[in-house]
């Protein structure tokens, strides 16, 4: 693993980016290979976004934000409770909020820094992030490796030593591989041959345009890298989520509280529940006495633990105690609730149907 990328000895390279000049994906913050480069903002904006996120879930909420937000400047002046009601649905809302805050330093800085060691100086920037944006928005050379990356390059180099001990040689491999010519094109490169050929099962090795330097393959047991260590059963805890409703001005309107600023779905519009965490069941206990009825169960699963929760529904004529807010029932689509409340509330409504057609 000791040949650069830009040597003309290493063919890997060379066939990769020849290949991604004919099979680049095209995404909406992506610049086609040999075009003037995306803008910084978009390129760093997708990179938050598609962590631990598929680029198909991605897409919608990029093209929602860059048209409400057009520039780093812009979402910036964003209120945080507008971007992080804007990124409901799209999960793990620690980086909606790192997005405020990043954009807030960039706009005071008057742009993103060019270099990676600036780059991981931002909030929310890690390695990954920072050498993504230094590579693709401003052609440094820097070595990216994300969950696509670190499959092919432990296939290529039938790296056996089980993860996350294996990273570092990963990086290794990567880094052996990165050129100083195009190094942007080259990371989205080996990011397009993850997604696309180098796939986690039934890998498309006969269209591979590198399969006759991998490793994997040549042992005949491409799926079996990376090697994964065992893997752990996640918690599973239960909880209860509070329907309250009443009969508005405007009509009929439920209950909505906002969550602490830090902590799981921090600062996200959601429905009253009963304590739970990733580490404790909820009390069960009620936010106040009420001809309680039982509408059914959701659950969901965080990264770290399992919930199942009970959603209970009771009309309230007079605001509970602390702070919230009555939404409309017909507008709560607009309420950016995250995922796991979003499913109680549909849960909510279907079993009112049920209880009174």
């Amino acid at each position: 693993m000791d040949a650069r990328g830009d040597s003309p000895q290493n063919p890997i390279t060379q066939a990769l980016l020849a290949w991604y000049r004919s099979h680049a994906r095209t995404l909406p913050w992506r610049a086609p290979p040999g075009a003037p480069r995306m803008e910084a903002y978009r390129i760093w904006l997708s990179e938050v976004m598609l962590q631990q996120t598929t680029v198909a879930a991605v897409i919608p909420y990029f093209e929602t934000f860059t048209r409400r937000w057009t520039s780093v400047e812009a979402l910036a002046a964003a209120p945080e409770e507008d971007v992080m009601a804007a990124w409901a649905g799209l999960g793990y809302y620690s980086r909606a909020r790192r997005l405020v805050e990043c954009a807030r330093v960039v706009a005071g800085l008057g742009a993103f820094p060019q270099d990676e060691a600036g780059l991981r100086a931002l909030p929310g920037l890690g390695a990954y992030t920072a050498a993504a944006v230094a590579s693709i928005a401003f052609g440094q050379r820097a070595v990216v490796v994300d969950g696509n990356v670190e499959r092919v390059v432990s296939r290529l180099f039938a790296i056996d030593t089980p993860l996350p001990t294996a990273k570092t040689l990963i990086r290794d491999g990567a880094d052996s591989l990165t050129p100083d010519d195009h190094p942007g094109d080259f990371a989205q490169a080996m990011m397009d041959l993850g997604a696309t050929i180098c796939t986690p099962r039934s890998p498309k090795c006969l269209i591979c345009p590198v399969a006759e330097w991998c490793e994997a393959r040549a042992e005949g047991k491409a799926e079996a890298y990376p090697v994964k260590p065992p893997k752990v059963a996640k918690p599973a805890r239960i909880g209860t989520v509070f329907w309250i409703t009443r009969e508005g001005p405007q009509g009929a309107e439920v209950w909505l509280v906002r969550r602490e600023g830090k902590g799981l779905l921090g600062g996200m519009r959601a429905l009253p529940e009963d304590g739970w965490t990733a580490r404790l069941d909820g009390s069960r206990q009620p936010p106040f006495a009420a001809a309680w009825r039982d509408l059914g169960a959701v659950t969901h699963v965080f990264t770290h633990f399992s919930l199942t929760m009970t959603v209970q529904g009771a009309t309230a004529p007079t605001p509970p105690e602390g702070p919230g807010e009555w939404w409309p029932l017909a507008r709560i689509d607009e309420a950016g609730l995250p995922t796991v409340f979003a499913r109680a509330a549909a849960r909510a409504m279907a079993g009112l149907e049920l209880e009174f057609p």
